[in-house]
């Protein structure tokens, strides 16, 4: 491990305790807030006292990366530390230029879907004038779009997050200490009679089926055809890179079951039964169904729900 990094078990869960705490909602959900929150304020202490000008934050799909990053950046400047973040996916190329599967599909997934040497200019710029231009994609078109974004951060740190964040290929020749590594994901899973039957990746898959629904306009069909080879691209491009990380940030929140349960319930009759994933969406929220939603008014609205499983 990259600095000596302690690891961080996953947790296992009864549901039966969360939902008694689900009887008391605003203390279970108030208080699941504030162990996060104190989780990136800590993050913040570490990335300052590293000195580093560049937080690489990357973790699997739905695991929280976009918010921690916002939150990170928001602690850092709590502290009096300009900072500013970053997305990879910025760095897009155009569509007709990604790496292809075997079956001609574009593979979304491949770190060659980036334009590298713009990433390493970056970066470069970041650390040593604490400005950059980076491009501007247009993600309905999947192409770049005519001009550049600035961004600055003087003397502070620019928080940079994506799949790829902690792919030695993005940080190749950069200044020695001039960058601090997260990987963030989820360490709480949940069990049922002794049985584990909510794996983090499927409180991942809940979280996407979710946030595509709501605000990309995918059906859950989609995301469920999809899930594969995003699966597919993490063992091959992100966890394989875990053990470059300075720091593991738990990005669980205990009341979330609660809080997908009834939004992944109602989006089962979204799949038709003929569908090939009519039996994956039935189980997972079969399995949801055992949680005790929260009280109407305790389920985040959309915008808070944005936060949480970008």
């Amino acid at each position: 491990m990259a600095n000596g990094l302690i690891w961080i078990p996953k947790r296992l869960v009864e549901l039966g305790l969360l939902n008694v705490a689900a009887q008391l909602p605003q203390k279970f959900v108030e208080y699941c807030e504030q162990d996060y929150a104190a989780r990136v304020q800590q993050a913040a202490v570490q990335v300052r006292q590293s000195g580093a000008r560049v937080v690489m934050l990357t973790g699997p799909s739905s695991s929280g990366k976009t918010t921690t990053a916002h939150k990170l950046a928001a602690s850092l400047r709590g502290a009096g530390v300009e900072s500013a973040v970053v997305s990879l996916d910025n760095f897009f190329k155009n569509v007709q230029d990604y790496p292809r599967l075997p079956d001609g599909r574009p593979d979304y997934e491949s770190v060659d879907a980036l334009d590298i040497p713009a990433i390493l200019r970056a970066l470069a710029s970041l650390i040593e004038t604490g400005r950059a231009e980076i491009p501007d994609f247009d993600f309905n078109r999947e192409q770049r779009v005519c001009g550049t974004l600035e961004v600055s951060v003087g003397r502070g740190v620019a928080v940079v997050e994506g799949i790829h964040a902690l792919n030695p290929r993005l940080v190749a020749g950069l200044p020695v200490g001039s960058v601090y590594k997260v990987y963030a994901g989820l360490r709480e899973e949940y069990s049922h009679g002794g049985q584990r039957i909510l794996p983090t990746r499927d409180v991942r898959l809940a979280r996407r089926i979710v946030r595509d629904y709501q605000f990309r306009g995918h059906s859950p069909q989609r995301t469920l055809s999809m899930w594969a080879d995003v699966c597919r691209g993490e063992d091959e491009n992100i966890k394989v890179f875990k053990p470059e990380a300075d720091l593991l940030l738990d990005t669980s929140f205990s009341y979330e079951p609660c809080c997908l349960a009834p939004l992944v319930g109602a989006l089962r009759g979204q799949v038709p039964p003929e569908s090939p994933w009519a039996e994956s969406m039935q189980s997972l929220c079969a399995r949801f169904a055992l949680c005790t939603p929260l009280e109407a008014g305790l389920v985040p609205p959309a915008s808070m729900l944005r936060e949480f499983i970008g």
